[in-house]
């Protein structure tokens, strides 16, 4: 799909299956044996990529097709709007792809269904390529097994304002890196501007729960449990700071871009961000681009979190040995340096991330911010639950906001998204 860190944020999109074999994790009517001889034609569907990315996989399919002489890839690519749709629909006609192109919140319902080929059993000669987080990205809650060669990833470091900390009497050279130090020096900022100064300009998320180390579901993955005590001591302090003025009292609205404006303005001290944000303060903000400082995500876990990308085997294709090959083809090293190289995404496989592309200052800002964040991926997790679909995202919000709001105890709103979102999981099948 269209790739940047925001679009990863908003790649979830709930998928529910209208199939009778929902919940059944068998693998009727394909093989997991894929040691056979690479042949057979299959197809293979992308998600928004051909526009930007049309000589790319062209080459690589040629590449394979050379590699692997008796097999013929037909490359299908849809667009954006609609996509898991088209994806359900294909599920529960038969006509699902050989090999799909997916996100973990896609992935999971197929693999409920039986649809998603385990790759721990069909691939697992592959597991040590990529990075732990990466392969484990796409395993699904109460089912065994790995659905989903990992494919690219993406992160953004947190951009925090130096002049501000200064002015609030806080070292510029070391900014919070746990939440801990984070809510002290927010609190800090508040008080010595007066309540004019915000630190953040955004409500906690679900991977802020993660960062903070909240377990957020059960092993068994049939509910929720991010309001547990760490849960209710994270919003409680999110609730101070509201109250503070440390939050600014518009991140119970705030898009990615009004945060961003707020960034710009200096009226907040951090915020998330890329290269592009980078070009657009040297252009209209020079004074803020001058005292940039780029540090990692906030997290009390020393993890992380990454937006990942997943390249899905059809457990009913006619191909096996083809359909895995093809997908671990995408997927390898060097295939993934080369797309790497074209976009500003980054390779899933181990070692890749220690390649002087990822750690090797060019003076520029887009290497700057590359660097920055290839360096915090390599023990960087997908924080945000597989089952977690863009309901249960505006369920946690609305209540969140009313604790902000004082309306209800941080308790009782996470009590209630917990309710929420479990009971749009079980409508999930």
């Amino acid at each position: 799909m269209r790739i940047s860190r925001r679009t990863f944020a908003a790649a979830a999109v709930a998928l529910v299956l209208p199939l009778s074999a929902c919940g059944s994790g068998g693998d009727d009517g394909g093989s997991t044996d894929a040691s056979g001889k690479v042949e057979g034609d299959i197809t293979f569907q992308t998600w928004n990529l051909r526009a930007n990315f049309k000589p790319y996989f062209e080459g690589l399919i040629a590449d394979f097709e050379k590699k692997y002489p008796g097999t013929h890839v037909k490359w299908i690519d849809q667009p954006a709007e609609g996509y898991a749709d088209k994806i359900s629909a294909d599920a529960a006609g038969g006509t699902l792809p050989d090999v799909v192109n997916v996100s973990p919140d896609l992935v999971a319902p197929l693999a409920k269904a039986g649809l998603a080929l385990d790759l721990d059993k069909a691939a697992g000669k592959y597991t040590s390529e990529y990075l732990d987080g990466a392969w484990a990205s796409h395993q699904v809650p109460g089912l065994n097994g790995t659905f989903a060669f990992p494919w690219y990833l993406n992160t953004g470091p947190l951009f925090y304002n130096k002049s501000l900390f200064e002015k609030a009497g806080l070292d510029p050279s070391t900014p919070p890196k746990t939440y801990d130090e984070l809510f002290a020096d927010a609190l800090q900022m508040a008080k010595k501007s007066d309540g004019k100064v915000a630190t953040l300009a955004n409500v906690p998320t679900v991977e802020d729960f993660g960062r903070y180390g909240v377990q957020l579901m059960n092993k068994e993955g049939t509910g929720f449990a991010f309001n547990d005590t760490k849960g209710v001591e994270l919003l409680s302090k999110y609730k101070e700071l509201y109250d503070a003025k440390a939050l600014d009292p518009q991140a119970l609205t705030a898009t990615p871009e009004s945060s961003g404006k707020k960034f710009l303005t200096e009226a907040v001290a951090m915020n998330p961000g890329s290269a592009l944000d980078l070009g657009n303060f040297k252009k209209q903000a020079p004074n803020l681009y001058k005292n940039i400082g780029i540090t990692d995500q906030i997290t009390s876990t020393g993890h992380v979190n990454m937006y990942v990308m997943g390249v899905m085997v059809n457990s009913r294709t006619k191909h096996t040995p083809a359909a895995v090959a093809f997908a671990h083809f995408v997927t390898d090293a060097q295939n993934q340096m080369s797309f790497a190289k074209k976009v500003a995404i980054f390779p899933s496989t181990a070692g890749s991330l220690d390649d002087p592309y990822f750690i090797k200052e060019d003076g520029t800002d887009e290497t700057r911010v590359r660097i920055a964040a290839a360096k915090s991926l390599k023990n960087a997790v997908n924080y945000t639950p597989v089952l977690f679909s863009e309901q249960m995202k505006t369920a946690l919000r609305n209540e969140v906001a009313k604790a902000l709001q004082g309306k209800e105890s941080p308790k009782t709103a996470l009590d209630n998204a917990v309710k929420a979102c479990d009971q749009l999981l079980k409508q999930q099948g």
